[in-house]
């Protein structure tokens, strides 16, 4: 293979890579907050899927792709306040709110699809155009593949900075990590530890929603039934394996991201692969970093524990 070829093949693959990691990015980001603050949202899952077909149904319906976005987002915030109502003021067990919701998601859509559209598959008009950055974007390799992107892409990159800021330098980031850690001594130390978790749980279906509406609509332009293919639950694992640390989730995220991708970069320069084989591996992947990395990780101390006041 040629100079040329690599080239292409590294830029195509990064290219595709970054996309595919943002539904992922946004919702690890989430989640970092939710378990952080010791909620564990097992209906991750069903917020990405319920993200995806909300933000499909309004944008095809409007033919605007922003009024998809804030459906998807909008979808996303009241799935986490129902999580949040039922872990929180309720008390509920995480583990069966979160399996509810996503089991729950996953029928919903599926049926709300053939309802609405039957046996057609209906595909958006319209897609996200790209924003190339001035001279970054000329970059040989690289910048094709970084500095031309859609603009949801480089607002995620912006979400990293953020919410690493904002969980690493904040008060609101420090009452996030007492109230998953020892959430009595925050509410001793004056901590709303209530209010902590239902923010925490917020950001979560907000960003889990973004990310299942970009799917839908920035990415791939239509819906099927269960497209999201057990993202959410992979997102958890980013999560935890990148410690809660919104940087090291990013690189999870890309990686996964490039892994999905590596069938189109195959493609580019001539290696025929079997499709299914190459699926696989960013599975693999996953399954690998837990086997390795699972013991050297500390789950948050109260993380999937209900918190009442007054008890101990």
């Amino acid at each position: 293979m040629t100079a040329a070829q690599w080239q292409i093949f590294i830029t195509a693959l990064l290219s595709a890579g970054l996309i595919a990691a943002v539904p992922l990015l946004l919702a690890a980001l989430g989640e970092t907050f939710a378990e952080r603050a010791g909620l564990l949202n097992l209906g991750l899952e069903g917020m990405l899927l319920s993200g995806a077909f909300a933000g499909f149904y309004v944008a095809l319906t409007t033919q605007s792709m922003v009024a998809g976005l804030a459906a998807g987002t909008a979808t996303g915030l009241l799935l986490g306040l129902l999580f949040g109502f039922l872990a929180i003021s309720l008390r509920v067990d995480q583990v069966i709110i979160g399996l509810g919701i996503t089991l729950v998601a996953e029928g919903a859509t599926g049926f709300l699809f053939r309802d609405f559209y039957g046996q057609q598959f209906p595909t958006l008009s319209f897609s996200a155009a790209k924003v190339a950055v001035p001279w970054l974007s000329d970059l040989p390799i690289l910048g094709p593949a970084l500095f031309n992107q859609q603009p949801l892409v480089y607002l995620a990159w912006l979400l990293v900075a953020g919410c690493a800021f904002l969980l690493g330098h904040t008060r609101f980031g420090l009452e996030v990590r007492a109230a998953g850690e020892s959430p009595l001594a925050a509410d001793a130390a004056g901590v709303n530890v209530a209010r902590t978790r239902y923010l925490a749980i917020m950001i979560g279906g907000v960003m889990a929603g973004l990310g299942g509406a970009f799917l839908s609509v920035g990415d791939l332009n239509f819906f099927v039934p269960g497209m999201t293919l057990g993202q959410g639950f992979i997102a958890i694992a980013i999560a935890m394996l990148g410690k809660w640390q919104p940087y090291r989730v990013f690189l999870g995220a890309l990686l996964f991201g490039t892994l999905r991708s590596l069938s189109t970069g195959l493609q580019i320069i001539g290696v025929d692969l079997r499709p299914e084989f190459v699926l696989m591996l960013p599975y693999v992947g996953i399954i690998v970093a837990l086997i390795v990395l699972a013991g050297r990780t500390q789950l948050p101390a109260a993380l999937g524990l209900p918190y009442e006041r007054g008890q101990r």
